[in-house]
């Protein structure tokens, strides 16, 4: 497990957005969906810490998820997804700083 930097692709295409890290088991870098207050961990073939903030990069949600589930939070304004090894020293009230 690392904590080490990670790069963060912002996601703000269909196609970026659509497919996230579908398909993929060896994941190395991180997403950031702005403007994303749910997602599905459909077709994944591993977990991901998936962490979610509102507006002011407050954390509202921050947990690891297996394939196959679906995650909503009314007031998430923006959502990263890591690989589920990745550790990060945040919790719920935090202001995240991706």
């Amino acid at each position: 497990m690392s904590n080490k930097k990670i790069e963060i692709k912002n996601c703000t295409s269909f196609k970026d957005r659509l497919l996230g890290f579908m398909f993929q088991k060896n994941i190395k870098n991180a997403l950031c969906f702005p403007h994303c207050n749910s997602i599905h961990t459909f077709f994944m073939k591993v977990p991901i810490l998936v962490i979610m903030t509102d507006k002011n990069h407050t954390i509202l949600y921050q947990n690891v998820v297996k394939p196959w589930n679906l995650i909503s939070v009314k007031k998430a304004y923006y959502t990263y997804e890591f690989p589920y090894t990745y550790l990060v020293n945040t919790k719920i009230g935090d202001t995240f700083k991706g």
